[in-house]
């Protein structure tokens, strides 16, 4: 029984190669607004090229988000990644447990959130109050979420050692 609950994480497997087709996708879509954005580049204003680079921003957002998921995710709840004795292999693979997972994913919605955000304050004419308003709204609740999510690690942590 406990081998067959161990070798159940292999489950997840496919998850991680989902997401690596995600980011296949966010590959292809960030093409294919740079091939939008090039020919017309020197026909835009100082504005439209501002909001042109956040949107590639958010898109390379998006996939270090999910490169950070699969990495952590994998190595934390199926098998460690074998890369050698690579010089590639990022620092903070192998010491990100849940947690730093958590406050890495939210600090990272919080940036996407603050880059759209951004967008819309660039492009505020054409935007609704009500608009701007829940966007302003939904950004501080990513920005009250990360910071609570952070609280409640470090009052664990702090608990933790005091037990010790």
């Amino acid at each position: 029984m406990e081998r067959l609950i161990f070798a159940s994480r292999w489950i997840l497997a496919p998850f991680y190669l989902g997401l690596i087709l995600a980011l296949l996708m966010l590959l292809t879509k960030f093409g294919q607004e740079l091939f939008h954005i090039l020919p017309n580049v020197l026909n835009m204003t100082e504005s439209d090229v501002i909001v042109a680079v956040l949107t590639l921003i958010d898109f390379s957002l998006a996939g270090n988000l999910l490169i950070m998921v699969i990495f952590a995710g994998y190595e934390n709840f199926v098998s460690r990644i074998d890369t050698g004795d690579s010089e590639d292999r990022p620092d903070w693979m192998g010491k990100v447990d849940f947690s730093g997972l958590k406050l890495k994913l939210i600090a990272s919605i919080v940036a996407i959130s603050g880059i759209q955000l951004l967008r819309v304050f660039m492009d505020v004419e054409n935007s609704s109050k009500e608009n701007l308003m829940w966007m302003l709204i939904i950004h501080l609740t990513f920005v009250v979420s990360g910071v609570l999510l952070a609280l409640m690690d470090y009052l664990v942590a702090k608990a933790y050692a005091l037990k010790k």
